[in-house]
């Protein structure tokens, strides 16, 4: 029970400390407003399958596996994903627009290339290569994942509920989220 709560928290503190999970997804989850909570959790099963993947085949191939290398390529890769989705949320903030539309996979998609980065490997991969058994970091691993839903989940919806409150806020909040999803990609990209 405390493997499992301790992945749990290390999932929430990961996700919700991150400047990078936080800036791709609250585009998505201002213009969704009231259902925004489900593009978060839809992000977070996607950086937990990412976890999952990179963990997996460290456990599998603990001493083989290039994960400094699969590390660098997906922080470059979440740093031009961010970028675009910034352009997407600055066009999309423009007066006269209808509201965007963003389907599910996106988000999905968007989460499994930042669990497959940086700093993921910290709180999610190394403690479980730890454990003394492939059972327990397993399920380490898998309350690392919920815990990542359920802050993503519970993040958008926080930027849901206040986006809600009037097209100008739910503008402003997407040009703002939008111009922050641009300067981390690009640190991302040049740090």
């Amino acid at each position: 029970m405390t493997l499992a709560l301790a992945g749990l928290v290390a999932g929430l503190v990961h996700v919700l400390s991150g400047p990078d999970h936080l800036a791709a997804i609250a585009p998505y989850a201002v213009t969704g407003k009231a259902r925004a909570w489900r593009m978060g959790v839809r992000w977070g099963i996607g950086h937990g399958t990412g976890v999952l993947i990179v963990g997996v085949l460290a456990l599998l191939l603990r001493q083989a596996l290039p994960v400094a290398m699969l590390s660098a390529w997906s922080e470059s890769s979440v740093g031009l994903v961010l970028v675009a989705i910034g352009i997407w949320g600055l066009r999309a903030a423009r007066p006269g627009r209808a509201r965007p539309h963003v389907h599910g996979r996106v988000a999905v998609a968007v989460g499994t290339l930042h669990g497959l980065a940086g700093s993921s490997h910290l709180l999610g991969i190394l403690p479980a290569l730890a454990l003394p058994s492939d059972v327990a970091a397993g399920a380490y691993l898998l309350a690392f994942v919920a815990g990542s839903v359920c802050g993503m989940g519970a993040f958008s919806a926080l930027l849901g509920s206040i986006a809600d409150r009037g097209a100008a806020m739910q503008r402003a909040l997407l040009a703002l989220s939008s111009a922050v999803a641009i300067g981390v990609g690009c640190f991302w990209i040049f740090h």
